[in-house]
C-alpha cells in the first residue's frame, strides 16, 4: 500500500530503553525548552547579578495561574508513544500522508516496531487533535486540514517547523494582534502586588538576557509574562489561550527567526507594558501592547491587513 510505501522512507523506532527524539528530515527539532512555562520557574536560571530575595511564587489554590499552559501538551510524554505520536502527526501536518490516507496499524507497528497497544494510544491522541478518525468498517484515516484543531500546541509546532511555517508564522501573530492588546487593557490595575513584582522581575531576567546574548532564557521569560498578563485578564476565554500564545512565543524564539541577540528595545517595551500594568492604566498598557507586536525586534514588523481571497 501506498502508505507502507511512505512509511518505508521512514526510520523505525528502536531501542525501547533509552529511545530518540524522531523528527520528520525536513522539520527542526521543536521547542529547545522542554514543558510549558509555569510561573516561576524562570528562577532556576542563572546570570550576573542574580537578585537575591526569591521571586514570588503561587502558592495554595493560586496554583491555578500556571496550569493552562499545562492542558494540551499529552504527547510530551517521553517514551515510544510519545514519539509515535510525535511521528505520525509531523507526516500527517507535513502532507507526507494526504487527507483520506488509510492508516493501517498492523503496518505502523510493524514498520516502527511497536506493540497494538502503542499504535492504539498514539492513533487516540491524534484523533482527539482532529488529525485522524476511526470509524467501524472504514478503518482510520488522515481528516482534512479543516477539521484539525489548529490551536493545539502540538499542531501549532509541527506546522510551524514544516513546509507551513510563514503560513504558521502569520496566524500566530494575527492571532496574537488580536487578543493580546484587549488582554492588556482588561489586566490593567490587577491588584496583585506578587504579580506586578513578577511582572517586573521577569523584565530584569530579559535584560540581563538580552545583554548576554541568552536567547534561551529571554524567550522563556518573555513567554512567562505573556502568559501571565493573560491569565490576569479575568477573561476564561483568553486565559485559556495562554497555552498557544506560550507556544506561539517558544515557536518565534525557533530556528524561524535569524535572531542572535534579543533586542534592547524589546526589552524597553516589555518595561513599558509593565509599568502601565501597575499602574493600572488600560489603554497605555494596550497601547504597550500593540507597539510591542507592532515593532518587535524579532521579527518583520507587520500590522495584520485585509488580504484578497
Amino acid at each position: 500500500m501506498l502508505f507502507t510505501r511512505i512509511l518505508k522512507l521512514r526510520p523505525p523506532i528502536a531501542d525501547k530503553g533509552g529511545v530518540n527524539t524522531l523528527a520528520h528530515p525536513t522539520m527542526t527539532p521543536a521547542r529547545s525548552t522542554e514543558g510549558p512555562i509555569v510561573p516561576g520557574e524562570l528562577d532556576r536560571f542563572t546570570y550576573a547579578d542574580r537578585p537575591t530575595p526569591p521571586a514570588p511564587r503561587w502558592e495554595g489554590a493560586e496554583s491555578e495561574l500556571s496550569r493552562v499552559g499545562r492542558k494540551t501538551t499529552s504527547s510530551r510524554g517521553r517514551g515510544l508513544h510519545g514519539q509515535l505520536v510525535q511521528q505520525l502527526g509531523q507526516m500527517i501536518v507535513s502532507g507526507d500522508l494526504g487527507a483520506d490516507r488509510p492508516l493501517v496499524p498492523e503496518e505502523i507497528g510493524q514498520r516502527f516496531e511497536v506493540s497494538r497497544t502503542v499504535v492504539r494510544e498514539s492513533l487516540r491522541v491524534l484523533e482527539a487533535k482532529g488529525l485522524v478518525s476511526a470509524r467501524p468498517n472504514v478503518g482510520t484515516r488522515v481528516r482534512p486540514v479543516g477539521d484539525w484543531n489548529l490551536l493545539d500546541p502540538d499542531i501549532i509546532e509541527w506546522r510551524a517547523f514544516g513546509p507551513q511555517r510563514d503560513e504558521q508564522r502569520r496566524e500566530l501573530f494575527e492571532l496574537r494582534w488580536a487578543i493580546e492588546p484587549l488582554a492588556a487593557r482588561l489586566a490593567a490595575g490587577h491588584g496583585r502586588e506578587d504579580v506586578q513584582q513578577r511582572l517586573a522581575e521577569l523584565v530584569e531576567i530579559m535584560g540581563h538576557a538580552a545583554a548576554q546574548a541568552d536567547l534561551a532564557t529571554y524567550t522563556r521569560a518573555d513567554a512567562e509574562l505573556h502568559v501571565l498578563i493573560l491569565q490576569l485578564a479575568g477573561n476564561r476565554m483568553l486565559e485559556h489561550l495562554s497555552g498557544i500564545v506560550c507556544c506561539a512565543l517558544q515557536v518565534s524564539g525557533g530556528p524561524t527567526i535569524s535572531c542572535e541577540r534579543p533586542s534592547e528595545s524589546s526589552v524597553g517595551l516589555h518595561a513599558r507594558l509593565v509599568d502601565a500594568l501597575g499602574a493600572g492604566d488600560g489603554t497605555a498598557g494596550e497601547a504597550a501592547m500593540r507597539a510591542l507586536l507592532t515593532v518587535h525586534p524579532e521579527i518583520e514588523p507587520s500590522v495584520p491587513a485585509p488580504r484578497e481571497h
